[in-house]
């Protein structure tokens, strides 16, 4: 009796669910067609008569709705359907509520499999884009397989190994756009989710994959239900989990290249349609499988007709697919705290006082030494037309020497925030750059140079600290009462670093001649910095290490635990908020000049403690010298690896932490 009202309970939570999605839809269509003629003309436009009039020409409104606003409809409605069903499919076969073709890395993939195949290999495209989309997809899954498989896919590793990619991949993609714009300029808005169409050929392309797609997808219902068993009793029923686990992935990553290959990535969908489906009551795989896939198609045709209403009130373009990640990062904060997390022992390495270097004051005098023929090799040897030379001409010095100055000073000031974060969360995945302080302090700068007409450094940098003060507060809300669990505090971390992607593609896809400002500081470039700025980021660095030597007692006594540290005097709070607070300043500063991702805050510290600097004070030295030596570095190789074009030294830096980060993350 209880089962049964159990049961019409959750049926009816999920009809009123779906009927209120589908009135908001019905709304939203009636506003998007105010200037268009209103339901009459639409329905009229849809038929060939309606649109093309044998005896009169047809007006422009029917044209439009004949070529665009219905054959976009049906296309929001068929991706959103089909990103509901990858992502029901991702769920099922990970046993993780997060995992979706965003999260996953999977979109960003077969985005980067298409930008490549457009620069390299054209002739690919002609065979099929999803088969291209689908070849990066699976690398991006195979990747994020690779870095869970030794904790079992378990939920926090595997949406981690997704958020690294998605930053691998999006760095690798940037380089692309970098060297490319022209080739690739069409791509900012299709990368961004640009459900646009001028005919039907989209529509016809997608829906004929979709629907073998959903018979593939019934086909392996009933064995994918056993998935919500163990392992063991899922094979003694006979089921090969290995090979259901492969199918029901493949079928989800082909499911994704087929949409990204037609409408680019569109964001949040795929996590946003299950996860509502399951609140709303669907336990059920059948259930939560169709019950996705009507949600997916209304909550992306919704926003898509949104934006087509309101799109003579915004300012600039607003791509579908970024606006669906906007609204989607907000859920994910919303379920994270109420994710199920197994509690487990912190790994070997993550205790601070592990290693003890014998000797740190030599350790550390042989790391200033190597920053200094560090920065004097990239100060006076380098390439030009004439080869490789070592150059004491006062115009080239005078253009390399801030750059080498300004890298120095940022590396150090991201190392110090690194190990600032993660012996105050005792969490050695920590830093700015992944629990998303680096893109609140990214987000709120973008905006100030769109909204502030020529903002000056000082009003960037204390917008930048005022965007990372607003994320940390949003990571303290979400995770003291867990504790500060570091699986938890990252995955708050991937929904931030969501949201910046949002806000950065909507900024790119705008087409505003600052999009190029944006693209070249978010990519880390030292190329713009001048001698005053390298001098003042260099100086803050400086005084930053020796003003952090006076937080060594709190960080050497705060990984102990709370209740050791308010033993012996320290009020646990205001510390903790003071040392996040340092962090924000120091990172904002620091992003201001190499961009949001460069991963040095992840590395350095990682370093200087397997160099057996562990104790707070030689350790902060240590990260900082390393730091510094790092960013000097990869603006060196980045100056010289493809001359005379320039990487910049924040996306050689990711990329080199990136794969730290991978490495890492299989030990996590």
């Amino acid at each position: 009796m209880l089962a049964a009202e159990s049961r019409a309970r959750r049926t009816s939570a999920l009809g009123i669910t779906g009927l209120v999605l589908a009135l908001a839809c019905m709304l939203a269509a009636f506003y998007s067609l105010a200037e268009l003629g209103g339901p009459q003309a639409a329905l009229a436009a849809l038929t060939d008569s309606g649109a093309l009039g044998a005896n009169e020409p047809p007006d422009p409104e029917s044209l439009v709705l004949h070529y665009s606003w219905w054959p976009r409809l049906v296309m929001s409605l068929s991706a959103g359907g089909a990103l509901g069903l990858a992502g029901v499919l991702m769920q099922q076969v990970l046993r993780n509520p997060l995992a979706a073709p965003t999260t996953l890395g999977v979109a960003s993939g077969a985005n980067l499999a298409l930008m490549v195949a457009t620069l390299m290999a054209p002739g690919l495209l002609v065979l099929g884009r999803e088969w291209v989309a689908l070849a990066g997809g699976g690398l991006a899954m195979g990747l994020v397989f690779a870095l869970g498989w030794r904790r079992g896919l378990s939920p926090g590793v595997v949406v981690l190994g997704g958020l690294v990619v998605n930053l691998y991949f999006g760095a690798l993609a940037v380089v692309l756009l970098l060297f490319n714009q022209e080739a690739l300029k069409g791509v900012l808005v299709w990368g961004a989710g640009s459900l646009a169409q001028n005919g039907w050929d989209g529509v016809l392309y997608l829906l004929p994959r979709l629907v073998i797609a959903g018979a593939l997808a019934i086909w392996l219902l009933r064995p994918l239900a056993l998935l919500e068993l163990d392992d063991a009793s899922a094979r003694s029923l006979g089921v090969s989990l290995k090979w259901l686990r492969l199918g029901g992935l493949g079928l989800a990553v082909f499911i994704t290249g087929c949409v990204v290959a037609v409408v680019g990535i569109i964001g949040f969908i795929g996590l946003a349609a299950p996860n509502i489906a399951r609140m709303a009551g669907a336990r059920r795989l059948p259930a939560r499988l169709g019950w996705s896939i009507a949600f997916g198609a209304l909550l992306l045709a919704i926003t898509d007709l949104v934006l087509q209403g309101g799109v003579d009130a915004l300012p600039t373009l607003l791509p579908t697919g970024a606006t669906t990640a906007a609204l989607g990062a907000p859920l994910l904060l919303w379920l994270i705290p109420r994710l199920r997390l197994t509690a487990r022992r912190p790994p070997p390495n993550s205790n601070p006082q592990a290693l003890r270097a014998e000797a740190p004051g030599r350790l550390l005098l042989v790391l200033a030494v190597l920053l200094a023929l560090a920065a004097l090799v990239g100060i006076l040897i380098g390439q030009s037309s004439s080869g490789w030379s070592s150059s004491l001409d006062g115009d080239v010095l005078d253009w390399r020497w801030p750059r080498i100055f300004a890298a120095a000073g940022s590396g150090a000031l991201l190392a110090i925030a690194g190990t600032l974060i993660q012996r105050v969360t005792a969490n050695p995945m920590a830093s700015p750059e992944l629990l998303g302080i680096s893109g609140g302090a990214a987000i709120a700068l973008i905006l100030t140079i769109f909204l502030v007409p020529a903002p000056s450094n000082l009003t960037l940098v204390g917008a930048g600290t005022v965007g990372a003060l607003v994320v940390l507060g949003v990571l303290v809300a979400l995770n003291r009462a867990s504790g500060f669990q570091p699986e938890r505090l990252l995955l708050s971390g991937v929904a931030i670093t969501a949201l910046f992607d949002a806000v950065r593609s909507i900024v790119l896809a705008g087409g505003d001649p600052r999009g190029q400002q944006v693209i070249a500081w978010l990519s880390g470039s030292t190329y713009y910095v001048d001698p005053v700025s390298a001098l003042v980021v260099l100086g803050i660095g400086a005084l930053a290490a020796v003003a952090a030597q006076a937080l060594t007692r709190w960080l050497d006594i705060l990984p102990l635990g709370a209740a050791t540290a308010k033993a012996l005097g320290i009020h646990v709070e205001r510390a903790r908020l003071g040392l996040l607070a340092t962090v924000a300043i120091l990172t904002a500063v620091a992003t201001l000049i190499v961009g949001p991702l460069s991963f040095v805050g992840l590395l350095a510290p990682h370093m200087a403690r397997l160099m057996g600097l562990s104790r707070a004070r030689a350790h902060l030295a240590g990260a900082a010298l390393i730091g510094a030596l790092l960013m000097v570095l990869a603006d060196w190789v980045g100056r010289q690896l493809l001359f005379p074009q320039e990487v910049p030294a924040g996306l050689v830096a990711s990329l080199i932490g990136g794969s730290y980060f991978m490495w890492g993350l299989r030990k996590l």
